[in-house]
């Protein structure tokens, strides 16, 4: 495969040294592989075999995410960002991957949406299919604005085929940090966590027995390396502080300036996982990379959880850990040297050897979802272009191909029953639309009013399940009279409300009747009936049935796997080209109500193709029945 990888860390080096993870993973799976950096150049991370891209660098200060600087420390300008877009997109074109994987977005780095816009246009535009996977670790920062949830949940839906969570479900879910709908988590991968492989093994053997005090590249370390250094004032064990490159040359020489002689003040180190291994406590942040140090070495732990300008991320994370034993939390509020020395001596009389495990196989899982994702794309583009060239043989034959689209279970006027009209009337497709009897409202009718090309079938009585416990539902079991009684009353009411809209035209919940019932329907005044064609046993009575659903329903909702459904549309299109003119129409069902935006996304990618070959016809429900 050709994977592109697209990061921008803005403080700390930690989102680049795990994207750089995943990159030198795939290269290592035999895969080509671009890594785009939108941070500042960081030399230390390493990328052996990865071919990097650095953009025209962004940072920020402090806490302020929203300010956006320079290298040189200007404020990043129109200018600036626009050169980053071009740079971005032009390094996707000339690449052409075929799998994208962007680091955060949408679930953050919101600051830098146009040019994550120009980006996901430019895979809209690519000539081959592109899988395209978030990337995101195990704790995000809370996001307090509902309508920022919704909105990360729709460009999600709108742009990419999941999102990788480097993390342990099991340890942390994604839930304690951000609302995950049922659409959400069917599109989550559980990585495991991923691990920095390629740091020094090799380690100062001075450093056996001491407490190792990290804090990451920024400066957001100060305040605990401050506090260390009042710890180790006094103490008798040896600490060794490590002081992030980020931090800057006249702050760490005031920090190397006040060490005590037990302590050791030094930048840095890319052998840290293994002075851990040998440490008799560490004390630190609680960054996700610096958590799979920790767990790796198994080794006594208190930590800072980082919480200035609102951050939580790693308050969370600490929490979760500390409730499973593995961790000593001192708020930043509390911290100061004999708070910090008195958790540090608690760590280590609570450490139990062994007690703790975490599973760190995140970069070759990823791997292998990408890889089957990939796949996945390639199939369906082949199954789509299989379907157009089955329409283009019946059109050159002089055939016509019939359609008809049946959507369930409307009851009153919503924003997805909006959206499927406008889809629907956007490609010129008669809508045929089954509405519940006892729950529709009279909002319904005013709505459809101004819309003729949406008929109204009756969708059962009150769409309840009847059926015995161990029977598949079904509402329709019997022709009894309260059953007679109640799909008559439905017909009338129909007729009365939605007026030449409303056919008499039954479609059954569940798709499942009784057949007494069937010939009994047009003694009720109903002209015909629709069910599904997998589903309806007894095809009596003039039928009409639906043969495609693109919903998941027994894997609990959802897209179904695009490439079989398409395929399977394809036999349809040949077998209705065999019979001639006595075919019946091939039927789409949606469900409008319970569409997520993968489902939506592919009911416009189906509607446009089928109404791309010209000799496609969407006939309306009533010349489907004969009612013209």
């Amino acid at each position: 495969m050709r994977v592109m990888v697209v990061v921008t860390h803005l403080l700390g080096v930690g989102h680049l040294t795990r994207a750089a993870a995943l990159a030198r993973a795939f290269v290592g799976a035999g895969d080509e592989v671009m890594l785009v950096s939108g941070g500042r150049h960081a030399p230390h991370v390493a990328l052996d075999g990865v071919r990097l891209v650095q953009l025209p660098a962004v940072h920020v200060k402090g806490t302020d995410f929203r300010t956006l600087y320079r290298d040189d420390g200007a404020l990043a300008d129109d200018e600036h960002m626009a050169t980053r877009r071009m740079q971005l997109v032009a390094a996707f074109d000339e690449f052409a991957p075929d799998a994208l994987i962007i680091e955060l977005f949408p679930f953050g780095r919101r600051q830098l949406l146009a040019e994550m816009t120009a980006l996901l246009d430019a895979v809209r535009r690519s000539a081959g299919p592109v899988a395209v996977f978030s990337s995101i670790r195990d704790v995000l920062n809370p996001v307090t604005e509902q309508k920022k949830v919704d909105r990360s949940i729709q460009q999600l839906g709108h742009w990419f085929d999941g999102a990788l969570v480097h993390g342990d479900q099991a340890i942390v879910s994604l839930e304690t940090s951000f609302p995950v709908s049922p659409a959400l988590a069917r599109r989550l991968h559980y990585t495991g966590y991923v691990r920095d492989g390629q740091k020094s093994a090799v380690a100062d053997v001075h450093a056996t027995g001491e407490i190792i005090v990290s804090g990451g590249g920024s400066a957001a370390s100060l305040p605990l390396m401050r506090a260390a250094l009042d710890a180790a004032h006094g103490d008798g064990r040896n600490w060794r502080l490590l002081i992030g490159h980020g931090v800057p040359e006249a702050e760490f020489a005031a920090l190397a300036a006040q060490a005590p002689s037990n302590a050791v003040v030094e930048r840095a180190r890319p052998d840290f996982p293994t002075l851990l291994r040998g440490a008799a406590c560490s004390v630190s942040l609680f960054g996700y990379n610096t958590a799979l140090d920790i767990a790796d070495a198994d080794v006594p732990a208190v930590v800072v959880p980082f919480d200035a300008g609102n951050e939580q991320e790693q308050m969370i994370r600490a929490r979760r850990f500390a409730a499973l034993g593995r961790v000593e939390i001192v708020e930043t509020g509390a911290l100061d040297g004999d708070v910090l020395r008195a958790a540090v001596d608690c760590a280590i009389d609570g450490h139990r050897r062994g007690s703790f495990t975490l599973a760190c196989d995140g970069a070759a899982r990823s791997v292998e979802i990408i890889a089957a994702a990939v796949e996945e794309k390639r199939a369906e583009t082949a199954s789509f272009a299989r379907l157009d060239q089955a329409l283009s043989d019946a059109a050159d034959a002089g055939q016509a191909v019939r359609f008809w689209l049946r959507d369930d279970d409307a009851v009153e006027p919503t924003a997805a029953l909006d959206r499927l009209i406008a889809l629907a009337e956007s490609f010129e497709v008669p809508l045929a639309l089954a509405v519940i009897p006892e729950r529709v409202t009279s909002g319904l009718a005013l709505r459809l009013k101004t819309h003729s090309s949406v008929s109204v079938l009756v969708h059962g009585v009150a769409h309840r399940n009847n059926a015995a416990a161990e029977q598949k539902k079904q509402e329709l079991v019997a022709a009894d009279a309260s059953t007679l009684a109640g799909l008559a009353t439905a017909r009338a009411r129909f007729a009365a409300m939605f007026g030449p809209q409303a056919l008499p035209v039954l479609v059954p919940p569940w798709n499942r009747i009784a057949p007494d019932l069937i010939g009994a329907l047009p003694g009720l005044g109903f002209a015909g009936w629709s069910g599904f064609a997998d589903q309806v046993e007894n095809r009596a009575g003039d039928a009409r049935p639906t043969h495609l659903d693109p919903i998941a329903w027994k894997a609990g909702g959802g897209l179904l796997p695009v490439a079989p459904f398409i395929d399977r549309l394809t036999r349809l299109v040949a077998e209705q080209g065999a019979s001639g003119e006595s075919a019946e129409p091939i039927g789409l069902l949606t469900h409008h109500l319970v569409h997520d935006e993968w489902l939506w996304l592919f009911a416009e990618r189906l509607l446009k193709t089928l109404r791309a070959h010209r000799n496609v016809q969407f006939l309306a429900a009533a010349t489907v029945f004969d009612l013209t």
